[in-house]
């Protein structure tokens, strides 16, 4: 991978982005959703990962856009 894995998060008034080891969030969003959308367009266009974490602050979710070190056979 070669960019900073991007975490989806949850804020007190939505959900937010944030760049791996970033002390400040990257975008502010009302839904979750609007926040992966974003997420995965940062995550593309530096070709790393996206984090979803849930409610409970736990991953739940983890999508790579990047080269895969471990591409799954067939």
């Amino acid at each position: 991978m070669s960019g900073k894995n991007q975490h989806v998060v949850q804020r007190e008034n939505g959900w937010a982005v944030r760049g791996e080891n970033n002390q400040r969030d990257t975008s502010h969003h009302s839904t979750q959703a609007e926040a992966e959308r974003a997420a995965r367009n940062i995550a593309i266009n530096q070709k790393s990962e996206v984090l979803i974490h849930g409610e409970n602050g736990r991953i739940r979710e983890r999508n790579s856009y990047g080269n895969d070190p471990f591409p799954p056979k067939g």
